[in-house]
């Protein structure tokens, strides 16, 4: 008899309700639900309406969702997207940090390396691999080390050079948001794109900071 209890136990436990069916997957209810009626993921209806989901049905989900990672180009995010984004964002303020007397090619070099930052910070996002991650993470550094130390050199205001840091992430973050509407992506994949994103953009601000403050000013 201890045998089938626990036999009708363990059985018990391999369906869930909704609500912890749904945490299970980091989805709304509601989200879950429509899943349901869909077909995409099994479900069956208690004798008093309540549906349930098996456990393991709900974890061969969760890892082709994981392995279904989608490149940001393919959701309208391209390197060349993001750089409009900057630019439409920089006739409303300063592209550059007021005391920089960037003009002719340190401007355009500036430029360039905000453009290639554009494209490191896409390769970091897309990576699927911690090498690849390190790879583009390295990429980034070196161009924001190459900005910092061009502003530094240009003798620009460092209060004025980190506020423009910190304004420059705006039309990225706004972009990774405005994919997730237009997209209709889950929650969760648009809060670790953003996570993502911000740490990645923290990083970089340290080193920016210590890359500027690192080589001597020019008397």
């Amino acid at each position: 008899m201890p045998d089938l209890i626990d036999a009708t136990q363990r059985a018990a436990s391999d369906w869930l309700s909704l609500g912890p069916a749904s945490r299970v997957l980091g989805v709304d209810p509601d989200t879950l639900r429509r899943w349901a009626d869909s077909g995409r993921v099994r479900s069956f209806a208690t004798p008093g309406g309540h549906r349930r989901f098996s456990r393991t049905d709900l974890h061969r989900l969760q890892e082709v969702r994981r392995s279904a990672k989608r490149p940001l180009a393919t959701l309208g995010a391209t390197p060349e997207r993001l750089a409009r984004a900057y630019a439409r964002s920089y006739r409303t303020g300063p592209a550059l940090p007021s005391g920089a007397p960037l003009e002719g090619p340190e401007r355009d070099a500036f430029r360039a390396e905000g453009r290639g930052l554009i494209e490191a910070l896409v390769a970091y996002l897309d990576a699927s691999t911690t090498a690849d991650k390190a790879t583009a993470e390295a990429q980034a550094l070196a161009l924001i080390e190459s900005t910092a130390r061009r502003l530094s050199e240009s003798r620009a205001d460092i209060g004025a050079a980190i506020g423009a840091f910190v304004a420059a992430r705006r039309p990225f973050l706004d972009e990774l948001e405005s994919i997730g509407r237009r997209r209709s992506l889950e929650a969760p994949a648009v809060m670790r794109l953003y996570a993502e994103a911000t740490a990645l953009f923290d990083r970089l601000l340290v080193h920016f900071v210590v890359a500027f403050q690192s080589p001597a000013r020019k008397p």
